[in-house]
């Protein structure tokens, strides 16, 4: 079988080995008289350098033939993919391989799923088939190593030139299934590579097709280009298509609406960095999708102070919360993400001047926000902050609020520490309420706070016991110095923290 290029490429796998797992399962199938290659992306990461972290096989055998060679499996399709399944693999990427007979395709009615599959005889029906050149590449391996590359579609002069292509007419694949168009920008904005012209053309004069694929789907393809280390590109490449308009129009409402001196840019410019610093930095989806929707009201809310000569955009965070929820949803995105986004998109205009601000008002950010999202709030600030096109993260009012943060956040050194408290000591002691109970908590405050191994429960009772008997203006003596060491404490540890940010 002959490779399709300039040249037969010289293969090594000497940086990223392929993984025993993927050789047993290729030698199991291969010693019992079947054809076995691994196939598609990993083979595609393989050839660029990068470890893949899927493995596929394919393969003549049967899927009933597959399941009868390994001790666990399962099969729970109807395209014949058999899940090999390995206890303990030697990588932690190799949890499962997939391993599918070779199919055939029938008719495809609802532009994403053929009618029928059919298996085939022969790989080559099998890589005529797939979506893109890069995709459709096989290896054949020998003691472990490559020994062939089966390359019937120039793919790896594909993966040479940086280019995603289709196997065949792109029309004909894209009508086959049209979620391939959102795959080609994923996997151009994955892999860095660009689109093949007439790849592109089919993609820009298609594009309605995406209005039959699901939502689920498409939330998927755009996830996965969101969590790429360029993502910023990619919806840049989905609007340029005239994808972006049939799942998030009101995101290219943004282009063209000017903001006011403090932003170098416009804001669908600021949204796109603003979402690239979360990817620079590498923080977690729900920061980036909040980065992309954090100002996707500015339109709707903009107006003009005659008052400043200022573009207003009074309410845009409430408005945008709203917003965010509907997109939200309309992509089915799982309730626990959307509820976090939708917080941060709400609350993202928390900050203020921390010189003004009282420490109350940070308390209660906190509860809108949840002390579990409040960091990650802070982080979409820093990437709005970046979206504007300032260069510093953390200028000292942002690290002075971080620093009044943390304060309200750390549990304040008091009696509520110690593992007794008023009423055990009524109960224990069998003395009323009053004065002498907060003298005898406070003075086992300032014992603890010198020995913190000291709090516990069977020092504490008996120790209470002592401070009972004593004389009551030694005891309110012993809790004014509790009290004062409590102070201390507490103006120590704000200390510390304002320390640690660098601020006053």
């Amino acid at each position: 079988m002959k490779n399709q290029g300039d040249t037969k490429p010289k293969l090594s796998t000497s940086n990223n080995p392929i993984p025993p797992e993927v050789i047993e399962t290729v030698k199991t199938l291969e010693n019992k008289g079947f054809e076995a290659f691994p196939v598609g992306g990993c083979v595609r990461d393989l050839l660029l350098g990068l470890t893949p972290k899927d493995w596929d096989i394919t393969t003549n055998a049967r899927p009933e033939e597959i399941i009868s060679l390994f001790p666990k499996t399962f099969y729970e399709n109807s395209y014949g993919t058999v899940g090999v399944v390995f206890e303990n693999p030697s990588n932690e990427n190799v949890r499962l391989i997939e391993v599918t007979p070779y199919r055939l395709e029938g008719k495809y009615d609802d532009y994403r799923h053929p009618s029928e599959v059919l298996f085939a005889k022969e790989i080559a029906d099998d890589l005529k088939r797939r979506d893109f050149t890069v995709n459709a590449i096989a290896i054949r391996l020998s003691d472990g190593a490559i020994k062939d590359i089966i390359d019937l579609y120039g793919g790896f002069k594909d993966i040479k030139d940086r280019t995603i292509r289709t196997v065949g007419s792109p029309i004909e694949r894209f009508t086959e299934d049209a979620l391939r168009m959102l795959r080609a920008v994923r996997l151009a904005t994955q892999l860095g590579f660009t689109l093949n012209i007439e790849t592109k053309k089919a993609i820009q004069s298609h594009n309605e097709l995406l209005k039959h694929v699901s939502f689920e789907r498409i939330r998927d393809e755009f996830t996965k280009t969101l969590m790429t280390d360029n993502p910023k590109d990619g919806i840049e490449m989905m609007h340029e298509l005239g994808l972006l308009k049939h799942f998030i129009p009101e995101l290219e409402q943004s282009i063209g609406v000017k903001q006011p001196q403090a932003h170098a840019y416009e804001v669908w410019e600021h949204l796109l960095r603003s979402l690239q610093h979360a990817a620079d930095k590498n923080w977690p989806l729900e920061i980036r999708l909040a980065a992309l929707f954090h100002d996707i009201s500015k339109p709707k809310t903009a107006g003009f102070s005659h008052e400043t000569h200022q573009i207003t955009f009074y309410g845009h965070e409430v408005v945008g919360s709203r917003e965010t929820k509907k997109i939200m949803e309309r992509l089915r995105f799982p309730v626990k993400t959307t509820e976090k986004v939708v917080k941060l998109v709400r609350w993202h205009m928390f900050f203020s001047d921390p010189e003004k601000i009282t420490l109350s008002a940070v308390r209660r950010m906190v509860i809108n926000v949840g002390r579990e999202n409040i960091w990650d709030l802070m982080n979409l600030r820093i990437c709005d902050r970046i979206g504007t096109g300032r260069p510093k993260e953390n200028p000292y009012r942002f690290r002075k609020y971080q620093a009044m943060i943390e304060e309200a956040l750390r549990d304040p050194i008091s009696v509520s520490m110690l593992k007794i408290d008023g009423g055990e000591l009524i109960k224990t002691l069998g003395i009323a309420p009053g004065p002498k109970i907060g003298a005898i908590l406070h003075a086992l405050l300032e014992e603890v706070l010198e020995d913190p191994k000291l709090n516990t429960k069977e020092y504490l009772e008996k120790r209470s016991a002592e401070l009972n008997k004593m004389d009551e203006k030694e005891l309110e003596t012993l809790g004014k110095e509790g009290k004062k060491k409590e102070k201390e404490a507490n103006k120590e540890k704000v200390d510390e923290i304002r320390g640690k940010f660098h601020v006053k």
